[in-house]
């Protein structure tokens, strides 16, 4: 988390100062890597031939460089942010090493109070942020970025989160007092919240920690000297950060979102795990959404069987607070092992098509997929699911128990650490298969 310290409230002060020096020609400033940049990119869809990309915190510009050489058909047009010259010296000189100096213009600020006539509103095809909006606040950067991004534009961040359900004492007490960490599914809401709708979530790897925990960690046993008190400050919050991360790096972990704002008049549609008092308008909305009460007799059945699972069942809000849409999973099995059910998904009729319904199951799947879950099957619509990386349950040896077409059968890897389970789908007892 200690990238490139862009707050103005810091310039001066002489142990950032030396945080920062300890930094200097280091590969990486955060966690990350090119392949999580690319796979970040790819999630963005098409982009213009030569986009106009925005790198907030850039620091030296790894991210940057790389968006100027791969980012649309013919590179990008880049604005790379810092408030740390040394960080833009380096990005400069790279520029130039690489044949890159025509396509980055570095922009010496205050990420936090952006020139306007070098950093317009609605000027930027993407807006990128690896590893520095904790410096704004997840949530200041999702409101106060949306201003910069042209029409169609995309907003990318990483965000430093909680991995585990329930962090160890010692992992909050310190990330408590450094940047209070969230989950996904938090996350996730929260940018539904601001407006945006989830185009992609990217876990970064163990491996991305490594890249900049590795240089860093040998350059803190490198040093040597007479140390000024803020140099001695500055080591020791590092040693504390790298003993952090060995002992509890599997409690927390960096991910990446790929964020687009709603079109006008899409409105926003905030999602979360239903409560009690949800109980009558979720069924209240499977009864509409569908011709028949099946879909609603089928919700209620199912919360009284071994298969139900306590914060899988999700809403979306209307502007009204009200219940719009409702997204469940359940377990089922694919040959005696675990996967998940999604079924049903209903949006009121007054809402369909507003994107409710697409939110409610983005977010249910980020919570799965926050779980530990590693496998959701649903049987549905061909031309809907693919939207959130569903794909032909078939590719993977998996059947539904009854004659059903190919393509409307399909299953999403949520980790691809695990391996898929080949066979016959067994559904829960309510599904009556």
């Amino acid at each position: 988390m200690t990238d490139d310290f862009s707050d103005a409230g810091n310039t001066g002060n002489a142990f950032f100062e030396a945080f920062l020096t300890l930094h200097h020609g280091l590969p990486r400033q955060a966690p990350g890597s090119d392949a999580s940049t690319r796979a970040l990119l790819s999630l963005c869809g098409p982009l213009p031939e030569r986009p106009r990309v925005l790198d907030l915190g850039c620091g030296p510009g790894r991210s940057a460089l790389l968006l100027a050489a791969e980012a649309g058909a013919h590179g990008a047009e880049v604005t790379a942010v810092d408030l740390h010259g040394p960080f833009l010296d380096e990005l400069r000189t790279a520029a130039a090493a690489r044949g890159l100096a025509d396509r980055v213009r570095t922009v010496k600020a205050d990420m936090n109070a952006l020139p306007a006539e070098e950093v317009g509103d609605g000027s930027f095809d993407l807006v990128w942020a690896e590893g520095s909006a904790y410096i704004a606040g997840f949530d200041t950067a999702l409101a106060r970025w949306k201003r910069l991004l042209a029409p169609g534009g995309t907003l990318v961040l990483t965000e430093c989160e909680w991995t585990a359900a329930e962090p160890s004492a010692g992992a909050r007490a310190f990330w408590d007092a450094q940047c209070p960490l969230r989950s996904t599914a938090a996350n996730v809401a929260a940018a539904q919240a601001a407006g945006y709708r989830v185009l992609g979530v990217h876990p970064l790897p163990d491996s991305d920690w490594d890249e900049y925990y590795g240089p860093l960690a040998e350059r803190v046993r490198d040093r040597t000297g007479d140390d000024s008190p803020a140099m001695a400050g500055a080591l020791a919050a590092t040693r504390e950060e790298l003993d952090v991360r060995a002992r509890h790096g599997h409690e927390y972990g960096y991910t990446g979102y790929v964020l687009r704002p709603v079109e006008a008049g899409g409105g926003a549609w905030p999602a979360r795990p239903e409560t009690a008092a949800d109980t009558a308008a979720v069924r209240a909305v499977n009864l509409a959404a569908f011709e028949t009460p099946l879909e609603a007799d089928l919700v209620d059945a199912l919360r009284a069987d071994g298969s139900w699972l306590p914060g899988l069942s999700y809403v979306a809000e209307a502007p009204d607070g009200s219940v719009a849409a409702h997204a469940l999973l359940t377990r089922c099995e694919v040959d005696g092992a675990p996967a998940l059910a999604l079924a049903p998904v209903a949006v009121d009729p007054a809402y369909q098509r507003s994107g409710a319904g697409s939110s409610v199951v983005r977010a249910l799947l980020a919570a799965a997929r926050e779980r530990g879950e590693s496998l959701v099957l649903v049987l549905g619509h061909p031309s809907y699911y693919p939207r959130f990386g569903f794909t032909a349950a078939s590719r993977f040896g998996i059947r539904a128990p009854f004659e059903v077409p190919d393509e409307a059968m399909m299953a999403l890897v949520l980790d691809g650490s695990v391996p898929v389970p080949a066979g016959t789908i067994t559904y829960p007892a309510p599904f009556g298969v």
